[in-house]
């Protein structure tokens, strides 16, 4: 596993154990077909959430989540399409939420949760 994709790895678990603290269920995780790959696929009682998972190490780049640009957004909502399709239901709210996660070095994880952002 290259260093970059252990990073990515990192964060989507950082990000799932916060959205399993927070009350969420993980119903999907590293989604993937022929187009593309959702990295998180998360429900409450009302809500299911396809969560784009951003990690860094530092803020050289900018901040994580600055880095999920109009074609990212519009590929992410075209395969929650492809996802949803294949479900059976129950239908629910759908949204697209993105969870960044800061790893500085030797300091404690910083995870993000940012709702609803496209």
């Amino acid at each position: 596993m290259t260093d970059n994709k252990a990073l990515g790895a990192r964060g989507e678990e950082l990000a799932a154990q916060y959205l399993q603290a927070t009350g969420w269920t993980i119903v999907g995780r590293n989604w993937r077909c022929r187009f593309g790959e959702l990295d998180l696929i998360a429900q409450d009682s009302t809500v299911t959430a396809f969560v784009e998972v951003k990690t860094r190490r530092g803020l050289g780049f900018g901040r994580p989540e600055e880095s999920v640009t109009f074609g990212k957004r519009r590929r992410i909502r075209q395969l929650a399409l492809l996802w949803l399709h294949e479900q059976d239901g129950p239908y629910r709210q759908v949204r697209f939420d993105v969870i960044s996660v800061l790893l500085l070095p030797g300091e404690q994880p910083v995870v993000e949760h940012l709702e609803a952002v496209f």
